[in-house]
């Protein structure tokens, strides 16, 4: 059966992408991450900043790899569609359920506990309060993006706009300020043997990558994008490479005011190095910036999630509801509130830091996956137009895709319980898959498979 429900209207531009990129990344954890990376390597500087070259060099690469699927294949869904396209539709379901229960809800909700950290820096928060904040952005949010992507793009490039800003002169004054006259560094924890510290460092990739987490999150929104065979790759690679030179930089002006040692000891890093180079007032100061660059990010992931949601229920593997694009709004409401809804429910259930290890090490299975495909489409889809081809093919996504599995098993061997949790989640979606595909017979979802695969509308 011909598929003839509306679909997503081509709106977004090149700022738009840039600013999703920026906007999706750029959350807690520039302000938050820093100090875990130097606890778990032993307050080792050195080592510190080589895991935050990896993860940025690693995030690199998988745009790269993105921008050509994102420029040949312009549909809403992106990875949920490579997957879908190369492995089957199963493998991309699993990816769409995870996202739905863990990698995109759980970013949310990380993100939403997470705002808590700074906003105590302005206002007391009791118990209760520390419940209820992280519920009202992500409804907040959710509400912004029912009402239209347009509006919802314009105030993610407003607020990361004022977020990088921010940022940048942030780093500037840290760095030229510097350390306060008489300050003395705390003593350094005892040296972790070489294995142990090999070890850790691959634990506090995990938290790197949860810092970087988030550009491949612009690909959901291909459908909507004009001129996506130009502006798609562009969008991606300038946003990603922007991000790593930023983070680097503020991970040495923090080192250069608070020592590594003091780096290692905080939770709110960003907050106490403005606070002793500038003064209390600074340091109130940056945790608006924190607040902002928070719902930014909430705001970015609550636009682009949906749309996975939204492309699975047009294949008839999800709730059918999901695919109504709203007579008025133009938006996939049903899928917006229905994801921001369960990322509720996860905000008000987990830690911080459970969710960050759930979210990046599921996502980290699929990230790989869709790498994969893009040898797949040179294989298989030769004849399709490529105006933009990863750079190094096929060494840029092999890297990509070897890094993510030793993502994966690194996590598997160093924190196996969370790791059971994540796949169990993801696994759990297969009996849901065969149930759907049982209620809901292919023709009525209007797509479903590889068939799929020549549709190149983005609706």
């Amino acid at each position: 059966m011909k598929d003839e429900t509306p679909g997503l209207a081509r709106i977004l531009g090149l700022r738009d992408l840039i600013a999703i990129v920026f906007g999706t990344v750029i959350g807690s954890g520039v302000f938050i991450i820093p100090g875990t990376v130097l606890r778990q390597v032993g307050a080792r500087v050195d080592v510190a900043l080589t895991v935050w070259v990896i993860g940025g060099v690693l995030s690199l690469l998988g745009a790269l790899t993105y921008g050509e699927l994102g420029a040949m294949k312009p549909e809403a869904g992106g990875l949920y569609v490579y997957i879908r396209d190369a492995f089957g539709p199963l493998p991309a379901f699993l990816y769409g359920w995870s996202l739905f229960f863990v990698i995109g809800s759980g970013s949310v909700a990380a993100l939403a506990v997470a705002s808590t950290l700074y906003l105590g820096e302005l206002v007391p928060l009791n118990a209760l309060g520390t419940r209820i904040v992280p519920l009202v952005l992500i409804a907040l949010c959710a509400l912004i993006n029912v009402r239209g992507t347009r509006h919802s793009a314009t105030l993610t490039t407003w607020t990361t706009a004022a977020k990088i800003l921010a940022i940048v002169g942030m780093t500037i004054a840290l760095l030229v300020v510097g350390r306060a006259p008489g300050s003395v560094d705390a003593p350094p924890p005892a040296p972790l043997p070489i294995l142990a510290l090999l070890s850790a460092s691959g634990l506090a990739m995990i938290a790197t990558l949860w810092a970087y987490e988030g550009w491949q999150y612009v690909t959901f929104s291909a459908g909507e994008t004009r001129d996506p065979q130009r502006t798609f790759p562009l969008g991606i690679v300038t946003g990603t490479a922007g991000i790593v030179v930023l983070y680097l930089l503020a991970n040495i002006a923090y080192v250069r005011v608070l020592g590594g040692a003091g780096v290692a000891r905080s939770d709110r890093v960003a907050a106490d190095a403005v606070t002793v180079a500038l003064g209390p007032a600074a340091g109130r100061a940056i945790a608006i910036v924190a607040e902002i660059a928070v719902f930014s990010a909430l705001n970015s992931v609550v636009l682009t999630a949906p749309r996975v949601f939204y492309a699975m229920a047009r294949d008839g593997v999800f709730f059918r509801r999901l695919a109504e694009v709203h007579p008025r709004f133009g938006t996939p409401a049903f899928a917006i509130l229905a994801g921001a809804a369960w990322a509720m429910v996860l905000a008000a259930s987990g830690t911080f830091e459970q969710l960050l290890t759930y979210v990046i090490f599921s996502g980290w299975i699929f990230y790989g996956l869709g790498a994969l495909s893009v040898f797949w489409y040179r294989r298989y889809r030769p004849e399709a137009a490529r105006p933009f081809r990863v750079p190094g093919y096929p060494l840029t996504p092999a890297l990509f895709v070897i890094s993510a599995l030793a993502l994966v098993v690194n996590t598997m061997i160093g924190q196996p319980g969370r790791a059971a949790i994540g796949l169990g989640i993801v696994l759990l979606g297969a009996p849901a898959f065969y149930a759907w595909r049982r209620w809901l017979p292919s023709g009525e979802g209007g797509r479903s498979g590889r068939s799929a695969s020549t549709r190149t509308d983005g609706a």
